[in-house]
């Protein structure tokens, strides 16, 4: 699985997933461009003096001419949505904002990241790799009470990963997602101490799952919703 002289966009790399599948992607050869929106994200990120590894700052990813700007120009073969958000909340706790917040910050962002992604990939000519990261409410939505602005978002995530791989295949192009359960990340930890970490998947496990999809190994894989939960 070579990913040499493949360029990727990563959204949300600089988080907790995303660094695990740079590093994994970096290790295969793959030249990585990393949008960012603080710059504290770029300073602490363990990669950021890879000669592979290209950081941009950059604005709100659900406004269209910040990812235009991310992705002029790119000979691209692959795009990786990592980047969202998370918030719990009751509906009656959730107002218009904080649904729209969970809307733009999952679903407009991967969007319109995964427009400009086939923009670039059509242009390249060469065929390429999508890969959209849902979440575990997107598959089983009863998990999701308490947080439905969430759980509506990443379903749409699910939904829009399916639809589109079938509107790109004669292009080439194979689109899938993941949708993690909670994962074993630091963040996770210190929220839910009480928790079995050893049942939550790990990041790089997850990293792993994304690498085969957006690699050229993967030949007949699209329209897929993987669910990775590990043991939980």
């Amino acid at each position: 699985m070579s990913f040499t002289n493949k360029t990727i966009v990563v959204t949300g790399g600089t988080g907790a997933l995303g660094a695990a599948v740079v590093a994994a992607l970096i290790g295969q050869g793959a030249r990585c461009i990393l949008p960012f929106r603080h710059e504290a994200e770029a300073q602490r990120f363990a990669h950021r003096d890879s000669g592979n590894v290209t950081l941009i700052p950059a604005g709100d990813l659900a406004d269209e001419a910040v990812v235009a700007k991310i992705y002029d120009g790119l000979k691209l073969w692959g795009s990786i949505h990592i980047a969202g958000g998370f918030a719990m909340g009751e509906i009656e706790d959730t107002d218009k904002a904080a649904l729209m917040a969970q809307l733009d910050g999952n679903l407009v962002s991967c969007f319109l990241c995964c427009r400009a992604a086939v923009k670039a990939i059509r242009a390249a000519g060469t065929g390429g790799r999508i890969v959209n990261v849902a979440a575990r409410p997107a598959l089983e939505p009863r998990t999701g009470a308490g947080m439905t602005a969430y759980t509506i978002a990443k379903s749409g995530v699910a939904a829009l990963s399916a639809a589109l791989a079938e509107e790109v295949a004669r292009d080439g192009i194979l689109v899938n997602a993941v949708a993690p359960s909670i994962m074993d990340t630091e963040a996770n930890r210190k929220a839910m101490p009480k928790a079995d970490f050893a049942k939550w998947p790990k990041v790089e496990e997850v990293a792993a799952t994304i690498l085969h999809l957006a690699s050229p190994a993967n030949t007949v894989a699209r329209g897929g919703v993987v669910p990775v939960y590990g043991r939980s």
